[in-house]
């Protein structure tokens, strides 16, 4: 199980959070010690939860999605696969934390949004371009054709869309990524291409295809339901609403009745996010997969693990994590906005470097970086990737910190970022625009979403009165499918060299 090995790169991906965190809370940042001390216990239980969640992962939710996605191809019933592929897509997202909360955010900005329609809404397209990637996958269509044709409809109909939405719609693609639907959606995807088109590598773009569905389901749905303008001006609010997540109000009250209160929280997030998967395992294991016992067992040990895991790495997140965030945040803020320049400066500079470190630590970069590097037989190295993807990441803050601050349309940015890697697309290994892709979903996790989300949008309100909470998330899901396709490119170049060279490949 190599828990001890697990444990080791957790620790290595936190504490260097914890250790920025720190230098700036007991130097130019002054933070209150009982906060610090909030902070420390809530990162050891980061890292305690996140190894045993990757540990559970292992054991029972990617072996389930491969079983499912080889038992299912190998009915040789394409209806049935797709059937149920929307089926499962629908349930996961229906049921995902983050897409409530989300529903509940944009409700209180713009009221004649419903947020049930507005959750099934999401749910559905995420549903039907699962679909669609599995679909491609059975057939062997070009990943990069499914892509190019997918955002062209998709920023034709952003065309008809107002501005407000279109930051919205595509912060909807990151809600609908959490920690438990991912390692399940790309493990069926490598089921179904282990059997059907005979390559795994065939597997990655699945979870990069599906977070399409939501944006272009949110944006023909304002079209619908408002004919395109928002009639309702977004309201004030009290800044506290940050990204996908709610940055709770510091709790009164006895400090024992605090800390079961994020406890049962962290439980009940835990709780629904792991509910739907382990009902579709016994149906599945009842009518389709039917395991000898010592598998099922196997699998029943590997959801305990994930859900005692993912309770105990929200408790360390909610408990101290995106509140000492939210501070932090606005205390440089606010020193920004009363001495400018190098501190404003700093302030983003900050942000890059949190968005850097803090994404090596999310629960779903974890899995697809393991899958990768085992589908690619260890050529691509897992450091590597996370590299990459630590450069767009901490690009994406910084971008979504200046946008805060300065105010202007993110249009600005998601164009020419979306341009940008298609074009990529042209000169990138189809292997690697799939990674980019799926790396654009698992980016946007739960603590890139609370802590460092919680810092930039904190100190933007502090130095500037912005509340614009909506479009970070896009950001952060768009950078990646440039760095790593750039990482693509660099690793064709390299190769092409050693095999010219006669060596090995890198």
């Amino acid at each position: 199980m190599n828990i001890l090995h697990k444990f080791k790169e957790t620790t290595v991906s936190v504490l260097p959070v914890m250790a920025i965190v720190f230098l700036l809370g007991l130097t130019i940042v002054p933070l209150e010690p009982l906060l610090l001390l909030r902070f420390f216990i809530c990162g050891i239980l980061l890292i305690i939860g996140l190894t045993v969640f990757l540990l559970g992962v292992d054991l029972g939710i990617q072996p389930m999605g491969e079983r499912c996605g080889a038992a299912l191809t190998k009915k040789k019933s394409l209806l049935l696969l797709l059937a149920v592929a929307f089926v499962i897509g629908f349930i996961v997202t229906a049921a995902e934390p983050d897409i409530q909360v989300f529903g509940d955010q944009v409700r209180s900005v713009f009221p004649f949004v419903n947020k049930t329609s507005f959750t099934f809404v999401i749910a559905g397209g995420v549903g039907l371009f699962i679909m669609l990637g599995l679909l491609r996958t059975v057939t062997n269509l070009s990943l990069k054709w499914t892509l190019f044709i997918s955002y062209t409809i998709l920023f034709v109909v952003a065309f008809f869309a107002s501005d407000s939405f279109i930051a919205i719609g595509f912060d909807s693609g990151g809600a609908t990524t959490g920690p438990m639907t991912v390692p399940f959606i790309m493990a069926l995807g490598l089921g179904v291409s282990s059997v059907r088109a005979g390559k795994e590598n065939n597997s990655f773009g699945l979870t990069g295809v599906s977070s399409i569905g939501p944006v272009l389901a949110v944006l023909i749905y304002s079209i619908v339901v408002n004919g395109g303008g928002i009639g309702v001006g977004p309201s004030t609010g009290s800044g506290n609403t940050v990204g996908l997540s709610v940055v709770p109000e510091p709790v009164e009250g006895p400090q024992l009745a605090a800390i079961s209160s994020i406890i049962i929280s962290a439980l009940h997030e835990s709780l629904t996010s792991i509910a739907p998967l382990f009902g579709l395992f016994i149906i599945f294991q009842i009518f389709l997969l039917k395991m000898t016992a010592r598998q099922v067992i196997r699998m029943l040990i590997g959801f305990v693990y994930s859900f005692i895991g993912l309770t105990v790495f929200l408790t360390g997140v909610y408990g101290g994590f995106m509140q000492t965030g939210k501070v932090l945040g606005e205390s440089f803020g606010a020193l920004a906005f009363t001495k400018g320049g190098v501190w404003t400066f700093l302030l983003i500079l900050t942000s890059v470097i949190l968005g850097a470190i803090i994404v090596c630590a999310e629960p779903a970069v974890w899995c697809l970086s393991e899958q990768v590097e085992t589908v690619s037989g260890g050529t691509i190295k897992r450091k590597m990737l996370l590299v990459f993807l630590s450069i767009g990441t901490s690009f994406a803050i910084g971008l979504a910190m200046w946008r805060a601050i300065a105010g202007f349309n993110i249009k600005l940015l998601l164009v020419p970022g979306y341009i940008i890697a298609m074009v990529l697309m042209l000169f990138c290994p189809e292997l690697f625009t799939g990674i980019a892709f799926d790396s654009g979903g698992v980016a946007s996790g739960p603590l890139t979403s609370t802590f460092v989300l919680s810092f930039a949008l904190g100190a933007a309100n502090s130095s500037s009165g912005s509340n614009d909470s909506f479009g970070v998330i896009a950001l952060v899901a768009m950078m990646p499918l440039i760095a790593i396709q750039i990482m693509g490119i660099v690793y064709k170049i390299k190769t092409s060299k050693n095999q010219k060279q006669g060596g090995q490949s890198v």
